[in-house]
């Protein structure tokens, strides 16, 4: 159990890990493990993947740690023509459930996965993104991860990591695997 005054010494960090590379939210993931080993509440939020089943999910549902994972996307947006107002909605419906860990303090580490493709596409209004994470409580971590990361959210943050891919299997014919991709 998180004691209150371990929380209140602790400076919560805004992260983004951005660029064109696989392992985003892998590495988002990771620190999430980390966490977790710490006796931390953790959640993620993931804006543009929806319900398929991946790893992630899986682990989060048996673990019986205080890890939740909120899939609340319509899928990916290059499977699609255009801006579609699901896509929109579904970023807002999301971003509603991120303030809601924002402002409440439910969780030591909140992960914003893909949040940076809704921001990019602008589903949401970045101004008040940015004054919500930093009206946070001053003790949480927020981890963003997604390409594309806007200018003024990476001016923002803490820590900004880019990933990019020198190699890729998918450019060899080699399809998303689970327990690499998913």
């Amino acid at each position: 159990m998180i004691k209150r005054e371990d929380r209140e010494k602790r400076r919560g960090l805004l992260i983004d890990i951005t660029g064109p590379g696989k392992g985003k939210t892998t590495s988002a993931l990771g620190t999430c493990l980390r966490a977790l080993g710490w006796n931390w509440k953790v959640a993620v939020i993931q804006f543009i993947k929806d319900d398929s089943e991946t790893g992630e999910r899986r682990f989060a549902a048996a673990s019986g740690l205080p890890f939740e994972i909120c899939s609340m996307g319509a899928g990916f947006t290059w499977r699609k023509d255009g801006n579609s107002n699901e896509d929109t909605l579904c970023a807002e419906n999301a971003w509603q459930k991120a303030g809601e860990y924002l402002t409440e303090g439910r969780v030591d580490l909140l992960v914003l996965d893909e949040f940076n493709i809704a921001l990019d596409k602008k589903y949401l209004p970045l101004d008040q993104v940015i004054a919500t994470l930093r009206g946070r409580p001053s003790w949480m971590h927020v981890i963003i991860t997604g390409r594309n990361a806007p200018p003024a959210l990476i001016e923002a943050c803490d820590l900004v990591s880019e990933i990019r891919e020198i190699k890729h299997p998918f450019n060899a014919g080699i399809s998303a695997q689970k327990g690499i991709e998913f």
